[in-house]
Order: structure tokens, then C-alpha cells, then sequence
């Protein structure tokens, strides 16, 4: 193990056992900036089910304490969170009449990590998270997912997003990996042609987030509410990173990968540099850009940061005749000027974990995020920059 990947290492045990104090008896809570639990926030399924997929991450990694919170977890997704009467997952222990894709999701994502741990309990549990999302929120026509349905799924709302058709890629990889079943990555490479293949592409790259059932673009959407914190106005620089990485997963993954895979993960790389990082004056992403490429809401999510360094790792690892050794060493480089950017601007060693949110000028922020409730992307991060090359992020751990 190199110094570079054994500090890395030691960031991912620093942050796990942060996240630590997210536990709840429902579940996973809503951590403030010092790590404590916000007694005003209701048990949210997502921020629980990322929580409990970060565990079974740290327990592939040989953390032997992570198992019982990862238990915890599926505990509470199974029991809490989870609605007995009408099926599907609750936002919230609110138990709000709204049953969102996001949501579910990350309850895949999670149930697949803790199958792969071998966790008793999370097979079924993914067997019956897969269900619920083909089931109800699986468009057979569009080939991606609804976002939205009331409670007992009679209502379905038009909105449609690519946001949590990224995150269902994510949770359809893991599955794969999870169960041997190929038809889950089929399925998310079949959502990543339509997304990114078509409408990124035919976009210069600035994948359209937001959409009317039909899927026609609503490129004014949350024009009013432009930093809003899962449905931004414009274009999401650090969801083009998140795409990337994800391209790289499926060429690995999939037995005959389409061409258009690497080309498409590297031209996504290439537009959120040149559009999202030190567009300003200053280092750092800008959090999203509009249509004509110019910087929208230029806070500095830490989310982005961490997506960035994946995506390089990855990149730097993926080579192949197309790719230029220049541009692999280029990625590389990225990646370390990206941790530098992160231990002097976003690490937190006092509070903990790190900053979520810095304004134009890398002073920590809060407009769009308050406090620390999310160490899923960092956790990430610190694995993909020292693993080999993966089909997936679970993959990759199992490979350390």
C-alpha cells in the first residue's frame, strides 16, 4: 500500500466512524456539522439506506464493528421505513403520502451492498426492493424509471428525472454483482443509452435533468429555485462525473460493452472541467451551470469533489487504444489536485467529516446544505482511489 492509499484509508475510517453517530433507533439520522444528531429531522429512507450501504462497505473492508450497524440498518428499512400496507418505502418516518424512486433506490443500493457482505436478511430485502421498483416505478416504454407516486400508488406525478434513473444505474450495478443476474446491468445500461448516449450527447454533454412524463425536457424547470438541493435548475456538473464513473462500471461489468461506453465516460469528464471547475476565479466545482454553459449557482458541493476523484480514478485505470497515455496521466493528475483541493478546503478535522457546502470563495456555506448528513460519496471515494479497476464500487472494496 502506497502513502497516498494509506492515507486514504485512514480518511474512510475517519468518516465511517463519524457516521457512526447517525445512529438512530429508526434507523439513521440527520448529522449536524459537529456530528450530532438534529433532533428537528424526522429518519429519512435515503439518508438511512446510505448509511447502512457505507457499513457494509466498511465491513467488506474488514471493519468487523460495521456489521451490527449494517444490521441496524436493514433492520429499520425492513420494519420503520417500509410500508406494510401499500408496499414500497416511506420518505420518511413522517410516513409522508409521497413514494419517491430516490428513495428506493438507495434501498437497493444497500440491500445489494449487505447481500455481497452477507448480511442475513438483505437478500430478501433486495429481492423485494427490485420488485417494488420494476413493479411500480419501471416505465417497459420510456426504458427509465417514473420519479414520484402517492402513497398507495394511484397518483403518479409528471415529473420525470434523470437524477434517480442515475442513482436506479448505480443500485442495477450492485444488483448485478450482488446476485449474478445480468439483466439489472442490462437494464441500467439501457437507462444510460437513453440519458446519456442520446440526451446528453445531442446536448453538448449537459445532460437535461428534468423532464415531463412524455420525457420531453423542461429546461426551465426550478428556474425560480435554482440551488435547490436534488432538483437544481439547469445542468449539474457533478452529476456528469457521477455518469462518468458509472460508464466506466458498466464497460467493465458487461461481457460485450457497447463502444460508445468509454468515449461517451471521458467526454463527460472532459465538459465538467471545462465548465464546472475554476470557472470563477476560484478552485472548486460550481454546483450547476445553465444552457449555455455558464456557472448558475457557483456553491461548491463536497459531493462533487468526490464524484470528480472516482471518475479520475477510474478513468486513469481504463485504457485502452482510444485513450491517449498523456490523458490517462492527465486523469491522474486530476485526481491528486483533487484530494489537495479536499484537505485544504473541505476536510473538516475539527468538526468531522468534511464540509458539505463551500461558497464562491471556499468558506463553508450552508444555504443549500446544512450540517453533515451524508458520508456516502466521500466513503466512495476513498475506496475507488486505491482499488483496481471494478464493475462496481462493491466490487472494488471486495478487491482491497
Amino acid at each position: 500500500m502506497t502513502g497516498s492509499d494509506a492515507w486514504a484509508a485512514g480518511e474512510g475510517v475517519r468518516v465511517a466512524a463519524f457516521a457512526r453517530g447517525a445512529r438512530h433507533p429508526d434507523g439513521f439520522g440527520y448529522l449536524g456539522a459537529t456530528g450530532q444528531l438534529d433532533p428537528e429531522r424526522a429518519v429519512e429512507t435515503w439518508i438511512t439506506a446510505r448509511m447502512t450501504y457505507v457499513f457494509a462497505l466498511a465491513s467488506l473492508l474488514g471493519d468487523v464493528a460495521a456489521a451490527e450497524l449494517v444490521d441496524h440498518g436493514l433492520s429499520a428499512l425492513s420494519t420503520t421505513l417500509r410500508d406494510k400496507e401499500h408496499g414500497g418505502w416511506f420518505h420518511s418516518t413522517l410516513r409522508e403520502d409521497r413514494k419517491e424512486a430516490y428513495d428506493h433506490a438507495f434501498v437497493v443500493l444497500a440491500a445489494a451492498a449487505a447481500t455481497t457482505a452477507g448480511r442475513p436478511g438483505a437478500e430478501q430485502l433486495l429481492d423485494d426492493a427490485l420488485t417494488c421498483v420494476t413493479t411500480h416505478f419501471w416505465d417497459d416504454e420510456a426504458g427509465l424509471a417514473r420519479d414520484v407516486w402517492d402513497r398507495r400508488w394511484t397518483t403518479l406525478e409528471d415529473y420525470r428525472g434523470a437524477n434517480a434513473n442515475m442513482h436506479l444505474v448505480e443500485a442495477f450495478i450492485a444488483a448485478s454483482d450482488a446476485t449474478g443476474d445480468n439483466s439489472w446491468r442490462l437494464r441500467a445500461l439501457g437507462i444510460a443509452e437513453r440519458l446519456i448516449h442520446g440526451k446528453a450527447r445531442a446536448n453538448s454533454w449537459r445532460l437535461p435533468e428534468h423532464h415531463a412524463s412524455d420525457w420531453n425536457v423542461l429546461p426551465e424547470y426550478n428556474a425560480a429555485v435554482p440551488d435547490h438541493p436534488f432538483r437544481p435548475y439547469g445542468a449539474t456538473v457533478g452529476h456528469w462525473l457521477e455518469w462518468s464513473r458509472l460508464l466506466v462500471h458498466l464497460h467493465v461489468g458487461l461481457p460485450d460493452p457497447p463502444a460508445w461506453l468509454l468515449p461517451d465516460a471521458r467526454a463527460l469528464f472532459r465538459a465538467s472541467v471545462a465548465e464546472g471547475w475554476a470557472v470563477d476565479g476560484a478552485d472548486g466545482f460550481v454546483y450547476t451551470v445553465g444552457w449555455d454553459g455558464r456557472p448558475v449557482v457557483r456553491q461548491r458541493m463536497h459531493w462533487v469533489v468526490t464524484e470528480a476523484i472516482g471518475a479520475a480514478a477510474v478513468l486513469a485505470l481504463c485504457t485502452d487504444d482510444t485513450a491517449e497515455a498523456a490523458e490517462a496521466a492527465d486523469w491522474a493528475d486530476w485526481e491528486k489536485r483533487w484530494w489537495e483541493y479536499a484537505r485544504t478546503f473541505l476536510i473538516d478535522t475539527e468538526g468531522g467529516s468534511w464540509h458539505h457546502q463551500l461558497d464562491e470563495n471556499n468558506v463553508p456555506s450552508s444555504t443549500v446544505w446544512a450540517g453533515k448528513p451524508d458520508v456516502y460519496h466521500i466513503y466512495q471515494a476513498t475506496i475507488l482511489t486505491r482499488a483496481p479497476l471494478a464493475s462496481s464500487v462493491v466490487t472494488a472494496a471486495l478487491a482491497l
